[in-house]
């Protein structure tokens, strides 16, 4: 059995059952469903709860908090630049793919492009924001895509793999 206990500003009340509370506008009506019923006087509608708070956070445990949301929006940043560089990539060599007429000078300012890409995902690797297998994973999907449009236009020929 629970053991409540309702403190106003002119009495104090304690009542033992294990029934749920029932609560009204009025209070005069009874605020127990089963068995005791209680009514209060207009004099003592001024029921308190009580409220324990939570207890207060470490100082660390703040401060780690604050140093992993900084890392959070940093790392978002990172990587919606990589997104972005190499989304530039892809776009530019699907349209150097679907050009009939292209020449092999047009691929440098990919290749810059590429490079740009590369040196963005090195630093992400670097300072932790990627693992170095993603990076090198994300590198060799720029450079796949690069060559499979070399191949396309003929400007690469690849060398049949010798069998040993």
């Amino acid at each position: 059995m629970r053991k409540l206990s309702l403190t106003s500003s002119s009495s104090s009340l304690s009542i033992s059952n294990s029934a749920s509370l029932s609560f009204s506008r009025n209070l005069s009506h009874p605020l127990f469903s089963q068995g005791n019923c209680l009514s209060l006087s207009t004099a003592q509608r001024r029921a308190s709860v009580v409220c324990e708070a939570a207890p207060k956070k470490v100082d660390s445990a703040v401060k780690r908090a604050r140093q992993a949301e900084k890392r959070r929006v940093y790392n978002k940043a990172r990587k919606s630049e990589i997104k972005t560089r190499t989304k530039k990539v892809l776009e530019a060599l699907e349209v150097l793919k679907k050009k009939q007429d292209a020449q092999a000078e047009e691929i440098l300012s990919i290749e810059k492009l590429i490079g740009e890409a590369y040196s963005i995902i090195d630093k992400a690797v670097r300072v932790g924001t990627l693992h170095r297998n993603t990076g090198a994973n994300r590198k060799s999907r720029l450079a796949r895509r690069k060559k499979a449009v070399e191949i396309h236009h003929g400007w690469y020929t690849p060398t049949p793999e010798a069998s040993v």
